[in-house]
């Protein structure tokens, strides 16, 4: 093992914790100091270490930008027009303030089996924020249960990319995968979502953020919560129908020429955001009297929101390109290959330790599952077993998201969180997790 490189990665997460936690420097430029750093460290040359950073960043944004962009001003729309303290009510009504916490997990544990994680969070997050200033309780009451949803899902459950890659690479049967996914994630879910939330939201307030100080309580010109709903129904079909049309669960040629043309094109989360977009502008805005002046501010403010999330999103996209690039997660993982673990324990260990290190749930999932694929050749597993190491594979990988992760960047600024509170919630939660995951899948593996 190069502890050259080994030293570059932990000494680097060690420093910008420190410039950020300590001396109180901008995580963004702290982000970018401390990529050049490992970069030198690791013995990069000085070109590599900025075409690194600029590919990180560019690939991380190139997605990330449009959706947030797209997101804030979606978001600023239903808050300002009151649309989404009107959905809160409803929620509130219908499931009781007590239950509003499950009601936001049990959301994002089905929006995101065809949705990305980023694209749903995005979407459902002004809801957290209403519901927040109607009960006056912490916004993590609400917010982390529908991450914990998000989370889980787009982890273990198929069609999500991360855990297809690994069944595909680990040869497990696409069925087990989603019937022991489901199984799995739902206890964790309750636990590390509505439980954990009602823990932490005692012990840590935080307000939610605003786009502006504009008066949504005028309760009869609220839009209907119906409306609302709809217009989020939207982008969230238009998604899933191009997910579920173009997935192996339809023969290649089942839709072919115009109407293939169609799916993916307003299928893709750019065109079905902007459709949300111009379907709440007119419905929730123009058409409820809204004019220019209020419309365009709501605009501005939106944007301003936006744009630390999409600069910190984009720097933490350059550090784990960075980290990426000096092969730490994979070097480690090698050396570990030769132990004799239980493989569903060794794959965990592999996706938890490259994620650690490199930040991306992805990488940690292919990685682990393609050092993980030779130790299954000489193992009789049957197919409900090999399921199973994807479930643990998937668990590792999406544990303890820290200051590598561009995702922690997305949630800590979109939740107005400090780095501190982001580690004690986020951080946090997807440890739990990630633990909870590996205990569940080992006690269904020694079960079937």
């Amino acid at each position: 093992m190069d502890v050259q490189i080994l030293f570059a990665v932990l000494g680097g997460i060690a420093i910008l914790l420190f410039l950020i936690l300590k001396l109180k420097i901008q995580a963004f430029l702290a982000l970018l100091i401390v990529c050049i750093l490992v970069g030198i460290f690791a013995g990069l040359p000085a070109t590599e270490i900025l075409t690194t950073m600029q590919e990180g960043v560019g690939s991380t944004l190139g997605f990330v930008a449009t959706v947030v962009g797209l997101g804030a001003l979606f978001g600023g729309i239903l808050e300002q027009s009151g649309g989404a303290n009107s959905l809160a009510k409803y929620l509130i009504l219908k499931t009781g303030e007590s239950k509003s916490p499950w009601a936001m997990m049990l959301t994002g544990f089905l929006v995101a089996i065809p949705v990305f994680f980023d694209v749903a969070f995005i979407i459902l997050v002004p809801i957290t924020y209403a519901l927040s200033k109607k009960t006056g309780k912490s916004l993590l009451l609400y917010a982390m249960p529908l991450l914990a949803g998000l989370g889980i899902t787009h982890a273990f459950i198929p069609p999500t990319p991360g855990p297809i890659a690994v069944a595909d690479i680990l040869g497990a049967d696409l069925g087990w995968v989603i019937l022991f996914g489901i199984i799995t994630g739902i206890p964790v879910a309750i636990l590390s979502g509505p439980i954990f939330a009602k823990f932490l939201s005692k012990r840590l307030y935080i307000e939610p953020p605003s786009f502006s100080n504009a008066n949504t309580e005028d309760e009869i010109n609220l839009p209907s919560p119906d409306l609302i709903i709809s217009i989020i129904f939207v982008p969230i079909f238009l998604i899933v129908l191009n997910t579920v049309l173009t997935s192996a669960l339809f023969p290649e040629n089942f839709i072919s020429g115009y109407w293939l043309y169609l799916i993916n094109l307003l299928g893709h989360p750019f065109t079905a955001l902007i459709i949300a977009n111009l379907l709440a502008w007119y419905f929730i805005g123009i058409k409820r009297g809204a004019g220019k002046e209020f419309l365009n501010k709501t605009a501005m403010k939106s944007f301003e929101a936006a744009g630390i999330i999409i600069l910190l999103t984009g720097a933490g996209g350059a550090f784990k390109q960075i980290l990426i690039r000096t092969g730490a997660g994979e070097m480690i993982a090698a050396s570990l290959q030769g132990t004799f673990i239980n493989p569903l324990f060794f794959g965990f260990i592999i996706a938890l330790l490259v994620r650690l290190l490199q930040g991306s749930a992805t990488v940690a999932m292919i990685t682990a599952a393609g050092i993980t694929a030779p130790v299954l050749i000489s193992s009789a597993l049957s197919p409900s077993e090999t399921a199973l190491i994807v479930i643990a594979i998937a668990a590792g990988a999406t544990g303890f998201s820290h200051v590598n992760d561009s995702g922690f960047w997305l949630v800590g600024k979109y939740l107005g969180l400090s780095e501190k509170q982001t580690f004690r919630s986020w951080t946090l939660m997807t440890g739990i997790i990630s633990i909870l995951g590996l205990t569940v899948s080992s006690i269904l593996y020694y079960l079937v």
